[in-house]
């Protein structure tokens, strides 16, 4: 039963917890604009995707570089 008990309050302390950040958050106008989160994830995604290299494209440098071919 005591285990019960602390289970219970250590959820109610959780839970007070995360309230207590969320409304921190709030008033430091944290969620303004959370459009712009979104927005910087797609557009990383999108460099990388530009940035690397085409599959295959490495490995024919690899053989050029070593002077292997593949027949």
């Amino acid at each position: 039963m005591e285990v019960t008990w602390i289970a219970i309050l250590a959820s109610l302390c959780m839970g007070i917890g995360a309230v207590l950040v969320f409304v921190f958050a709030v008033k430091r106008n944290y969620f303004h604009n959370v459009e712009d989160a979104k927005y910087q994830v797609f557009w990383s995604d999108i460099e990388e995707l530009v940035d690397s290299p085409k599959v295959g494209e490495e490995e024919k440098k690899d053989d050029e570089e070593s002077g292997e071919t593949h027949g």
